[in-house]
């Protein structure tokens, strides 16, 4: 009991006595019940002096009624298990677990006919199997993460014996399978970016055929608002248009624009005007060197120049003087100068014999 209490138990006590010694006098009590009302005066401030501070009709708990004994906490294992193959959620690709696993066996005395650390195993392997069977390969490193949080909590097995967690989990793939994937992801990747591609072509094509090459007006529209400001081309060019649109639909050119397709390779030839000559000699040299390499020999080689001057004799034989001088020139030397030819010499004039060898000489 409070001191607070015990004052006011003291206080309470003498009131009591002195209303009740006034209320006696006032009335004329007999002298024998003064004695007996100092004494329960007496017991009942005793009994509320030594009274505890629970208020009335508090039962106090059992821990209060039985001494405290000390409680032993259950004991607690651990085992690691290692490179344990998990199906996954793709055919023919598997995970590898590897965790510690931690139990609680659910009896004081573990009796000798179960092995709870095999049990324990058998309840986190099951827990791992069901969740790893719902993951795709792809995702091992999440999974794993997501895995250690389910087997992070302890649970009872199946029999009902044991409490088993695990921690430290790892779900890997191996290196070979991981390439495989990598290899499968980058070929969907690329296919994709081809598929892409073949559309945008194939729906290009459709538009050319269906829309723009339709019929040669559409074709000349289309040309047109492409070339806004090229009024007069666009119609010098109505004939190639009507041609283009009828071979984008495997037919002939309409009647209407025959006339125009006729007319068209003698404008052209007026636009893109007179071809530019080849410079003199350029043949001459371009069948020299042709010749050179098939006969494999060089320019300043006696052979070679037997050869040409033989040739070019044989061309101004045949009236083809020009070609002649240019096939000797190529093989003659700045101190010298080609000789005069047989055309050049008289029809009459008496023939010297030829001091030159014959071929292959």
């Amino acid at each position: 009991m409070s001191s607070e209490r015990r004052v006011l138990t003291v206080f309470l006590t003498i009131i009591c006595g002195l209303v009740l010694g006034i209320a006696g006098l006032s009335t004329g009590w007999p002298s024998w019940l003064w004695p007996a009302l100092g004494g329960v005066l007496a017991v009942g401030g005793f009994i509320a002096f030594r009274g505890d501070d629970q208020p009335y009709g508090y039962i106090p708990p059992e821990s209060t009624l039985e001494p405290d004994l000390p409680i032993a906490p259950p004991p607690r294992q651990e085992h690691r298990v290692t490179n344990v193959v998990l199906p996954s959620a793709a055919p023919d690709y598997h995970f590898l677990f590897s965790a510690t696993v931690r139990w609680i066996p659910q009896e004081a005395e573990v009796p000798a006919y179960f092995d709870p650390c095999g049990l324990a195993v058998q309840a986190v392997l099951l827990r791992a199997r069901a969740f790893a069977a719902r993951q795709h390969p792809a995702n091992s490193t999440m999974a794993q993460h997501q895995l250690n949080g389910v087997l992070g909590v302890m649970e009872l097995d199946t029999s009902g014996r044991v409490l088993a967690m695990a921690k430290s989990v790892t779900l890997s793939l191996t290196e070979t399978d991981h390439e495989r994937l990598t290899k499968l992801s980058n070929v969907r990747k690329d296919e994709e970016v081809w598929e892409h591609e073949r559309n945008y072509e194939r729906n290009k094509r459709a538009y050319l055929t269906d829309d723009v090459l339709k019929d040669p007006g559409s074709t000349v529209v289309w040309w047109l608002a492409r070339n806004g400001e090229q009024v007069e081309q666009t119609v010098e060019r109505i004939g190639l248009l009507a041609q283009l649109s009828a071979a984008a639909n495997n037919s002939e050119v309409a009647p209407p624009f025959r006339e125009l397709l006729d007319r068209m390779p003698e404008e052209q030839a007026v636009e893109r005007g007179p071809l530019p000559e080849e410079p003199p000699g350029r043949a001459a040299e371009v069948a020299a060197e042709a010749l050179m390499r098939w006969l494999g020999l060089a320019r300043d080689d006696p052979d070679m120049r037997l050869i040409a001057d033989r040739l070019a004799d044989d061309l101004r034989a045949t009236g083809r003087k020009e070609e002649g001088d240019d096939l000797s020139h190529l093989f003659t030397f700045p101190d010298e100068s080609p000789g005069p030819g047989p055309s050049e010499e008289g029809e009459n004039a008496p023939r010297s014999e030829d001091p030159r060898p014959p071929y292959g000489v």
